[in-house]
């Protein structure tokens, strides 16, 4: 069996505009279901914003998400949602310095109040999650930040009898220079299908040399999101084999391997549907950890997909730090098709 949208569910859509287009949508003291921003201004409820520099030359921009006209705002602890009875999207801002928490208990404070939020609303299965963390890389009194957060988000899904192994949602997570711990994500009725790649260990199954608690995300996740559309939500992806970075101290390289895993994890994907999706059309935000190698990872990009392919010229380039204290560079992405999936 596979999911299927719910009976009647009214079309989800996304499209990638600029900073002014997104706010030319916000008219009459109405605005869309939601969006999710890059260099965009913090003080707009409809779209929470990812604290990190923007390098793209097109500046700020908004993935801008569309759904019914009635949609309910609330907020369940610590998130604030919308959610039009059958989409939802959330937002969670935690700053370590006022919660006076430590990065594993409050990650996993946000995702309680995160499954809370879902039951509330009938959006109890989600679908791609965004996690940003400042100083990921760093010290957290003996243990690597971003493994203080694998164990608190883990300890959350285990807690909440959620997906923390095979079926867990798509999920990025990168690092912030500064601010509060950030989680932004998408929710609907029906489950997604998880889609792992071929070529890498899916992360949920990393040895204990990456920490005590793996990384709860699947590479990738397929979903029926209404008006005979499929969604393809491709996690944060790197230059990973196996569970090994490769190409160390190399942006270039790392950037070819990237390519090559999306490659193949959009193919794994185009298994399990008959939508069908490319690389070169995919709407891509890429991360780099040292601003002057995004030059580099643009001319690879350009390379291996042509200067005029949708997912270079609509790609957010954004300063980040990659989980791993040795990638350079990570690339997560969205596409939608026509079809449905496959039995």
């Amino acid at each position: 069996m596979t999911a299927r949208e719910p009976l009647g569910a009214p079309p989800l859509r996304v499209e990638r505009l600029s900073l002014s287009d997104s706010l030319s949508l916000a008219v009459g003291g109405s605005s869309p279901f939601g969006a999710l921003g890059y260099g965009t201004p913090d003080d707009l409820a409809w779209m929470p914003t990812v604290n990190a520099r923007v390098l793209s030359a097109r500046g700020a921009m908004a993935d801008v998400w569309h759904a019914s006209e009635h949609i309910e705002s609330g907020t369940t602890g610590v998130v604030r949602w919308r959610c039009d009875g059958h989409w939802m999207l959330g937002a969670i801002d935690l700053d370590e310095t006022v919660e006076k928490q430590g990065l594993a208990a409050l990650s996993q404070r946000a995702y309680h109040d995160l499954f809370k939020a879902l039951e509330q609303t009938g959006c109890t299965h989600l679908l791609r999650i965004w996690n940003y963390l400042p100083q990921i890389n760093g010290d957290g009194g003996g243990l690597e930040r971003y493994r203080q957060f694998n164990l608190g988000r883990q300890q959350a899904f285990v807690e909440a009898n959620q997906a923390a192994f095979e079926g867990a949602p798509a999920a990025c997570a990168l690092g912030i220079h500064q601010g509060a711990l950030c989680i932004r994500f998408l929710a609907g009725r029906s489950a997604p299908v998880p889609v792992e790649n071929p070529r890498q260990v899916s992360a949920y199954h990393y040895p204990k040399t990456y920490g005590p608690r793996a990384p709860t995300f699947s590479r990738a996740a397929l979903a029926e999101i209404g008006g005979g559309d499929v969604a393809l939500f491709i996690s944060g992806t790197a230059s990973i084999v196996g569970h090994e970075t490769v190409h160390i101290g190399e942006v270039l390289a790392q950037t070819q391997e990237t390519l090559r895993n999306l490659r193949a994890v959009i193919a794994a994907a185009n298994e399990r549907t008959t939508a069908v999706f490319d690389l070169s059309t995919i709407d891509c935000v890429v991360y780099v950890r040292h601003v002057a190698d995004a030059p580099v990872v643009r001319r690879v990009m350009e390379e291996a997909l042509g200067p005029d392919a949708h997912a270079l010229s609509h790609a957010v380039f954004l300063e980040a730090d990659i989980c791993r204290q040795d990638l350079l560079v990570e690339i997560e992405a969205h596409a939608v098709a026509r079809g449905a999936l496959r039995g």
